[in-house]
């Protein structure tokens, strides 16, 4: 089999001078200058010992050259590992120890903090900053734009996506080449990208759904982007009407209700709305539609597998489901005790098995083979149904993952870190909905006798512990934890007791 990831990533035939991205400062890159960039890059990490198989670490603001690098990676066969920007330097030390990368590429900013968790592996530090800075860039203005490309096998890594595990130690999901490629050339597929296609980009690039999801299938289509830093509700608007699509967070879409801007006239030549990375509330969908006469389409995706489902691109978009299974890939509904198949409007776990799933977790093999059966299903973890019309429902979720604005938030690793703040005699953590954020993370905490611990006092010794979006919106101090009768805490009646606690 040829290497379809890199055949995706390679300017299409006659592309060389098409513009592949245009930045907020109205400066353009064409395929062939962005390409170029990319082989300068792949000959940097060849110069610094990253042969292929190698991880490199990436935390580094989104910009050009952040994509490029990404790029160079695939070119040269290297596992590429995205960190988000937001992670401290704990955090950031537990992935490169797990992972070992040969290079970790952060801000120049956080060059001291890298080079100490670095040390501990042998991994060389590098830097990128946002405004065309760093020592990346200083060593691939020495090298030649011509590099020759790995020729990869398809099951050969292409990426490492930690993703927190409820027992508050992170995984990483590995990802093959082909799972990336089968994905981006399903989703160009489905959503009938072309070279025509202008993709508004306000997503992180660390994440799957900037990275994976709207930059590979842009490339895939050779298509073009407007590459905003970050979302801004103004920016969008003013370069909705040279888009003809867009991919987004369902607090874009709540951001863009709120602004005056955003009118029928505004979007009347959009082609396309997409949403995923959390759940899109019915509301925001039906006020959407009134608002624009566009219909959102939700998609169904997680790190382990990039996309699974989508709703239709002609056809009933319903909100509150996520629509039918992707070419190649199948949808089950299992019994959570039997693992039986159970049958349309059923609920029970989601189980899904195609190109795009997963190789397993990077060094934990019995967390994979308990989440990966031997027919090539994965285990999902959420609660869904099928109903009679093979929309693919979510219901809810078997294990107590929050989603807050798109980014995956375990409880196990929040409750952690307060109870080992001093006075707190234990917590739970919980997500509540939340207008914006789909989803809040909220915490319930009882102190230890005699302590005096507010909520904001808590908030605020988690700061330098965990990633902002990890952090509690509200703590609420309670004498006790409703528990069952066997003594397991009740999250699900926390959940109704706080339930309109942002309405």
């Amino acid at each position: 089999m040829s290497d379809s990831l890199l055949s995706i990533v390679l300017p299409k035939p006659d592309a060389e001078g098409k513009i592949f991205l245009e930045l907020q400062d109205g400066s353009a890159w064409s395929y062939g200058r962005f390409f170029a960039h990319a082989g300068r890059l792949a000959n940097v990490l060849r110069s610094l010992g990253v042969e292929p198989g190698n991880r490199v670490a990436v935390q580094v603001e989104k910009s050009v050259d952040a994509l490029a690098l990404y790029v160079a990676c695939v070119r040269a066969g290297v596992v590429y590992l995205p960190l988000n920007t937001a992670y401290t330097a704990a955090e950031v030390g537990y992935f490169v120890t797990d992972a070992e990368p040969r290079l970790l590429v952060c801000r120049p900013s956080f060059r001291a903090e890298a080079e100490a968790v670095a040390k501990a592996v042998g991994a060389s530090v590098e830097t990128l900053g946002a405004k065309g800075d760093g020592s990346l860039l200083e060593r691939a203005a020495e090298q030649s734009d011509s590099f020759a490309d790995y020729a990869a096998n398809p099951d050969d890594l292409a990426a490492i996506l930690y993703t927190s595990g409820t027992t508050g130690r992170s995984k990483g999901a590995m990802m093959t080449r082909n799972n990336l490629a089968a994905n981006a050339i399903a989703l160009a597929q489905i959503w009938r990208f072309t070279p025509d296609d202008v993709l508004l980009h306000a997503l992180p690039i660390y994440h799957t759904h900037g990275l994976f999801v709207a930059t590979n299938v842009v490339l895939q289509a050779g298509a073009s982007m407007l590459f905003l830093p970050r979302f801004d509700a103004d920016d969008v608007v003013r370069l909705l009407p040279r888009a003809t699509t867009m991919m987004g967070v369902p607090t874009f879409y709540t951001r863009l209700l709120d602004h005056p801007g955003l009118t029928p006239d505004l979007v009347r030549h959009m082609r396309l709305f997409i949403s995923g990375s959390a759940p899109l509330l019915e509301s925001t969908h039906a006020q959407f539609a009134a608002r624009t006469g566009h219909r959102i389409l939700e998609r169904y995706g997680m790190t382990e597998t990039g996309m699974n489902t989508s709703n239709p691109y002609e056809g009933d978009r319903i909100a509150g489901t996520v629509g039918f299974p992707l070419p190649e890939v199948e949808v089950r509904i299992t019994d959570p005790e039997s693992g039986a198949i159970l049958g349309p409007d059923e609920v029970g776990v989601i189980e899904v098995r195609g190109p795009n799933v997963f190789k397993g977790y990077w060094r934990m093999p019995e967390k994979t083979a308990a989440e990966l059966r031997a027919d090539g299903f994965f285990i999902t973890g959420d609660v869904g149904k099928v109903d009679t019309r093979g929309y693919v429902h979510i219901v809810g979720r078997a294990k107590d993952l929050i989603i807050s604005g798109g980014f995956n938030v375990y409880p196990k690793e929040i409750e952690l870190a307060i109870d080992a703040l001093d006075g707190v005699k234990e917590s739970a953590v919980f997500g509540v909905p939340h207008p914006d954020f789909g989803e809040a993370v909220s915490a319930a905490v009882v102190l230890e006798p005699g302590a005096s611990l507010t909520g904001a006092e808590i908030q605020q010794a988690l700061q330098p512990v965990l990633a902002k979006f990890k952090h509690p919106k509200q703590v609420i101090i309670l004498p006790d934890l409703p528990r069952n009768t066997m003594g397991k805490v009740q999250k699900n009646l926390l959940r109704e007791t706080y339930a309109g606690l942002y309405a």
